[in-house]
């Protein structure tokens, strides 16, 4: 069993900043994958940052220069820096885990970025 906490979501000015947590706790492999994907109401979710345990990386085009994905392996936790946020970054953020092969999803947390 696999469980994912986000916190750090909220509201904040565009030009603003915000950092996301995720804690994973549960049956932990030592080898995994997490990261953020973020979704709005009527449109597929979409992959923001994600961070392998050996620190490899992957960056969505629109966020590259902005976020900052990071991981504390010893505490399973993941946490992504939203630097210079936009009103397009509005959403709802899920921290996702992927170990043997399945996906673990968080429950979601909203970023909302007024103008």
């Amino acid at each position: 069993q696999v469980q994912l906490v986000e916190s750090g979501g909220g509201l904040v000015q565009a030009g603003g900043s915000l950092r996301l947590s995720c804690a994973a706790s549960g049956s932990i492999r030592s080898i995994n994958v997490m990261g953020w994907y973020r979704q709005v109401p009527g449109k597929q979710r979409e992959l923001v940052a994600i961070m392998s345990t050996g620190g490899n990386t992957n960056y969505a085009d629109s966020v590259k220069g902005r976020f900052t994905i990071s991981r504390d392996n010893a505490k399973n936790t993941v946490y992504l820096q939203m630097n210079s946020l936009k009103s397009e970054d509005t959403a709802v953020y899920y921290c996702k885990l992927v170990q043997y092969g399945m996906d673990h999803w968080g429950q979601g947390t909203q970023v909302t970025v007024s103008s």
